[in-house]
């Protein structure tokens, strides 16, 4: 299939998703595909300021380039996080709300862990009160670990 915008050959498909259900595709080579998604950058570039091109982008361990994990949508090894943290957060930010995976407690899970993991979560929330020297939040905290160890 040849790209929508010059005579080279597609290699992206790009599906818009519009308000009410409609949908608009496009069939573009890479470097249509470039200007397309990054305007700015394109605009910037023809205009001769340097601009950033996260799409260029590669981690140094894997050799994955930022484009090809938007094309494929997955990454390549454990540090292509590091490598593309500053695009990975605002995207992972408006796909989960939140840029840390929490992950699910077992609806089985006994009490006495739930309990425990409590403790683990409170004793670390006492530490960072003591640290940044707030010590009224310290002391309930402190008080509550007390309540649950003596059960």
């Amino acid at each position: 299939m040849k790209c929508q915008r010059c005579p080279k050959q597609a290699t992206l498909h790009i599906t818009e998703v519009l308000p009410l259900d409609k949908f608009e595709e496009y069939h573009l080579c890479e470097e249509c595909a470039k200007k397309y998604l990054y305007p700015m950058t394109a605009a910037k570039k023809s205009s001769g300021v340097h601009a950033d091109d996260p799409g260029g982008k590669v981690c140094e361990v894997c050799g994955l380039k930022f484009v090809e994990f938007r094309n494929t949508g997955r990454l390549g090894c454990p540090h292509d996080y590091d490598s593309f943290r500053a695009e990975l957060v605002p995207l992972l930010e408006s796909i989960h709300g939140e840029p840390k995976h929490q992950g699910k407690t077992p609806r089985r899970l006994p009490r006495a862990k739930a309990g425990q993991r409590e403790l683990a979560q409170l004793r670390r929330s006492l530490q960072e009160a003591i640290s940044d020297e707030k010590y009224e939040e310290a002391a309930r905290l402190r008080d509550r670990i007390r309540q649950l160890e003596e059960g």
